[in-house]
């Protein structure tokens, strides 16, 4: 077998290997937004030197003001402010309007070609109005005018709610000039305003959403447009990304005015942008995440910035958001949710999963039973959760691949019904990380061999058998810890992951300390026979015949179940034998 136990030092990640540029943060600085965002960087690039076509760039980002002004802070960086008065100079005389061109000095109506941005806007804000006041022509300009001649930049959700502003915008930046509307629809101006050059480079920021809902409403625009992204992570390859990370962490800092870390503040900052990454070679760039990490720990330490600080904030923010995590474990404390972790059944397993309540900001890890009966009939597994519709598509999905993989498996026709379902659970269940669970119980109802209730799994598989990765390893490795740590550890107790997924894992410390302690284990596995032998004790398939395996277990069971003479009594009972 090819099971590997995990060490605690495989549960966090290997922060000692860059200890030594904690001390270079400060020294040498270099702007990290060129090496974090080069996407970016080109996407703006390309968008300021392209000379013909609809000057327009879409960027995938979340929408918010952070971000906003991230991006204008990389455009002012990529092009200087022109020399040159863009716009220009109304002047009201008598009932008449006329527009001068931008002299030297700057007016109301004339830009040096700003970077501009905003996340929310309206007609009037954007494009600027006039109207009567006190009987004299009031002439008020928009963000556009602030931003003629340079770079406009907008979350796409506030033209999304007006699509009437999108269709304006896109009409004056085509035609190069822009007219003022009348503040009052219903009373237009009695005099003309003349229109006012326009010349402007535009970029829309939204998500995924939001970038698909402007492709519904003007597909040719999205067409023409140049796309690129701001990356949520960076990808630590060396020394050189990790420095990067901490620099740019720095740079928000200073940005708004809070401290600058202290160098035992970085291992526990990588440690939670692990679990917020769910990767130990990611971690976060989200500017209001990072920010969110040094407020709270500045809260509670004031201007020390340590990481005893991170850590304290990060333990009260847990106490803060985890009643309905509490609620969960008193349950089954109380076997209000009944959950075995000793002794070995026939047919029930432990599975590892995760609930995410609306309106709650954790993923609350959950662990549940499984459980599969078997009774006399004819080669069909009865899926409950999809019967009663409580199960979602993908996971019908994973269901479909464990009857496929058995069948393959055991090479014959099965006389048999099975009866799969997830005990307790009242919602819909969807995915296909319960998947290896349910096979496992199957296979123990089929073979009457028990399964070890110390055990807790969580995996997908296919048709091949083999594992594969699954997504929250550390919230629901942790819920069904802190079951065994309450109720006491035996030593014996502990969780099968699948081998991909050590890579996410960013364990708390009471994990920690229990694997370290042999109290707790993780064991990952690569393909179903390796889960199968550890949950029971029996290999799945034995090639040396040197003692019965599961297959040949359940095959002999069929073979008895053929040559069995019919008879309604035996019918009943024959498998229960």
């Amino acid at each position: 077998m090819n099971y590997k136990r995990l060490t605690w030092t495989d549960l966090q990640p290997d922060i000692l290997e860059y200890k030594s540029i904690f001390s270079k943060i400060k020294e040498n600085y270099i702007d990290p937004i060129e090496k974090l965002q080069p996407r970016l960087i080109n996407g703006l690039a390309h968008l300021y030197h392209q000379k013909q076509g609809f000057p327009i760039l879409l960027v995938c980002i979340k929408e918010n003001r952070d971000y906003l002004e991230i991006i204008a802070q990389i455009a002012k960086n990529i092009i200087l402010p022109s020399s040159s008065l863009f716009g220009g100079d109304y002047q009201i005389i008598n009932d008449t309007i006329i527009l001068k061109p931008p002299s030297d000095i700057k007016h109301r109506f004339t830009s040096q070609g700003e970077v501009c941005f905003a996340d929310w806007i309206n007609k009037e804000l954007l494009f600027g109005y006039a109207c009567i006041y006190k009987n004299r022509i009031h002439l008020e300009p928009g963000l556009i005018h602030e931003a003629n001649g340079g770079t406009l930049i907008l979350s796409l959700k506030s033209i999304l709610l007006n699509p009437e502003i999108w269709f304006y915008l896109k009409r004056f930046i085509e035609q190069g000039y822009i007219e003022l509307f009348s503040y009052n629809k219903t009373s237009p101006l009695p005099i003309s305003i003349p229109p006012l050059p326009l010349k402007l480079n535009l970029v829309l920021c939204g998500d995924i959403d939001s970038l698909y809902d402007f492709q519904m409403i003007d597909p040719e625009s999205y067409k023409t447009a140049i796309y690129t992204a701001f990356e949520d992570d960076i990808k630590i390859s060396n020394e050189e990304d990790l420095l990067a990370w901490c620099r740019w962490t720095v740079y928000l800092a200073e940005k708004y005015s809070l401290p600058i870390p202290e160098e035992n503040f970085w291992p526990e900052l990588i440690k939670e942008g692990i679990r917020f990454s769910n990767d130990k070679e990611n971690l976060p760039l989200c500017p209001r995440w990072l920010m969110r990490q040094i407020r709270e720990s500045v809260s509670i330490m004031g201007d020390s910035l340590n990481g005893k600080a991170l850590c304290d904030a990060l333990q009260v923010r847990l106490w803060r958001e985890n009643q309905l995590k509490e609620n969960i474990n008193n349950d089954i404390l109380s076997k209000q949710n009944l959950i075995k972790i000793e002794g070995k059944i026939i047919g029930q397993i432990n599975v590892l999963s995760t609930i995410e309540y609306p309106g709650h900001p954790r993923l609350i890890g959950f662990p549940f039973r499984i459980t599969c009966v078997v009774y006399p009939g004819n080669n069909e597994l009865i899926d409950i959760e999809g019967n009663s519709k409580l199960g979602g598509n993908i996971y019908i999905k994973s269901i479909m691949i464990i009857q496929s993989y058995l069948m393959s498996e055991l090479k014959m026709q099965l006389p048999f019904v099975a009866s799969l379902g997830f005990e307790q659970s009242y919602s819909e269940i969807d995915g296909d990380s319960s998947s290896l669970a349910g096979l496992c119980a199957l296979i123990s109802a089929l073979s009457r061999i028990p399964i070890n209730q110390q055990i807790a799994v969580t995996g997908s598989i296919d048709q091949f058998g083999n594992i594969q990765p699954v997504g929250a390893l550390n919230e629901k490795i942790e819920s069904f810890f802190d079951i065994c740590n309450i109720l006491g550890l035996t030593g014996k107790q502990g969780v099968i992951i699948p081998t991909q997924n050590i890579r996410h894992l960013s364990l708390n410390e009471n994990v920690l300390k229990a694997v370290k302690n042999n109290d707790f284990h993780i064991w990952t596995v690569n393909n179903v026979s390796e889960a199968i032998y550890l949950l029971t004790g029996k290999s799945w398939k034995n090639q040396e015949k040197k003692e019965d395996c599961l297959v040949d277990i359940i095959q002999q069971r069929i073979q008895r179940q053929n040559v069995v003479p019919r008879s309604a009594f035996y019918n009943i009972f024959r498998w229960f034998n």
